[in-house]
């Protein structure tokens, strides 16, 4: 009866007392830290059918034009089917536009997701014109590919292929992987191949199936010289990297010494063995952490401070 009619006051603090404790700890038990996922990071790849640095010189090096051109130079996400790449110069052809490249097939990829990152192309039955030398091409080539693959957890992986007939300034040529080829014409040029070049690391891969250094003279159109570089089919990537694990987190020792065990008398019968409590393995099983006295001292300072209101009021009614 007593414990039921004491003022109104200091029944609702106590209340408020022993609701704010059974509340408490799991307040504090969720206040874990957080670890960082790492988010997720996409991959990079390109992807160019041809890419040429050329510098042309006009008759008697009146002039220096630099011709730098792509055909198809996509990053990802690209897509590109482009056949046929045109130039003008200025002095070159009367000013009309003239053809760098022709191809029956000429098509550039590249894809990046979290997962993947690709790149590819194809080339089918080129051409390949310059400057001061409309009728005769520098290359004609059947098939040329490239392709470099970059998979997140997987070694990067890149190839590149010269399939069929290969033409350079009109002449048959049989290309080789164990160096470059060099191509000589009286009275027009040279040109030095590199044949399907491919590296990789841990993290990257590139592919190149063609890449010509050139120096002809063609001597019409107004074009003196024509040197530079010309690539044909080149991809890259990038490896994706991925969403990281989250890191789990350990447990704390224990600073309590294991409790000691019981001395086994010869008169007696052996005592039950006692396990330690508040161990390391305790705490893991049950979740606890460095927190736990913390949660463990607020509880019990908000029952004391319920059980002394109670107290009060019955002092009072006393």
């Amino acid at each position: 009866m007593n414990s039921d009619n004491f003022p109104m006051p200091a029944r609702r603090l106590a209340a408020l007392a022993t609701a704010a404790a059974l509340t408490a700890a799991p307040l504090i038990l969720s206040a874990r830290p957080a670890h960082a996922t790492g988010g997720q990071d996409h991959g990079h790849a390109s992807a160019a059918v041809l890419r040429a640095g050329l510098d042309v010189s006009l008759l008697h090096h009146t002039a220096a034009v630099p011709l730098t051109l792509s055909l198809n130079e996509v990053r990802a996400p690209g897509d590109a089917g482009r056949t046929a790449l045109s130039a003008r110069l200025d002095g070159v052809n009367d000013g009309r536009p003239f053809s760098v490249l022709r191809a029956d097939v000429a098509s550039a990829r590249a894809i990046a997701t979290d997962e993947r990152a690709e790149g590819s192309v194809r080339l089918t039955d080129a051409r390949l014109h310059l400057p001061g030398l409309p009728l005769l091409s520098l290359i004609e080539v059947g098939t040329v590919t490239a392709r470099a693959t970059c998979a997140a957890g997987e070694e990067p992986e890149a190839a590149a292929n010269v399939l069929g007939a290969v033409t350079v300034l009109g002449r048959r040529t049989t290309l080789t992987a164990g160096g470059p080829t060099e191509v000589r014409v009286p009275g027009v040029g040279e040109v030095r191949l590199d044949l399907a070049e491919h590296r990789t690391t841990s993290g990257t891969a590139a592919a190149t199936a063609l890449r010509l250094k050139v120096s002809v003279n063609p001597l019409r159109l107004n074009v003196a010289e024509v040197t530079g570089t010309v690539t044909l089919a080149e991809a890259s990537c990038e490896t994706p990297a991925g969403e990281e694990e989250p890191t789990p987190s350990e447990a704390p020792e224990s600073s309590e010494p294991a409790a000691p065990r019981p001395e086994r008398s010869s008169a007696a019968a052996p005592a039950p063995r006692v396990e330690p409590q508040g161990t390391r393995s305790d705490l893991a099983e049950t979740g606890g952490s460095s927190a736990t006295p913390y949660i463990a001292g607020g509880a019990l300072a908000l029952l004391l401070l319920g059980g002394g209101a109670v107290t009060m009021a019955r002092r009072r009614r006393g």
